[in-house]
């Protein structure tokens, strides 16, 4: 159970940030991106899920979070995923995360976050 750090990528594009949380095991949490200046935002869930492997994104708006909501897709769809995905996020919230709350010892998820748009 550790929390893993985001890497920015480099894109060459202007007006967005493409951020990656590499190899989350079974447990792992990613350290939260906190960039709200963005208003357009999908995230792309890929890898090995294991045995009952779930990623979830979470959000929150506190400066120094204390507690995280489970984001949702413009449908209202909890973002939880089993199997690879790529899905628009509902809400615009301070800091994003994502979570694996189970897997087995083959979990290893990675997770983009696109985020585009409305920064200045």
């Amino acid at each position: 159970m550790a929390i893993v750090d985001y890497q920015l990528i480099a894109t060459g594009f202007q007006g967005g940030s493409l951020v990656k949380w590499p190899a989350l095991a079974n447990g792992d949490t990613g350290r939260p991106f906190q960039q709200p200046a963005h208003n357009d935002r999908s995230v792309h869930i890929k890898g090995t899920f294991g045995s009952g492997g779930t990623c979830i994104i979470e959000g929150s708006n506190e400066l120094v979070p204390a507690t995280y909501a489970t984001l949702n897709d413009p449908q209202g769809n909890v973002l939880s995923f089993t199997a690879e995905k790529i899905e628009a996020i509902l809400e615009n919230v301070f800091g994003i995360r994502p979570r694996v709350s189970a897997g087995d010892g083959t979990t290893a998820i990675d997770v983009f976050l696109l985020l585009v748009g409305g920064a200045k």
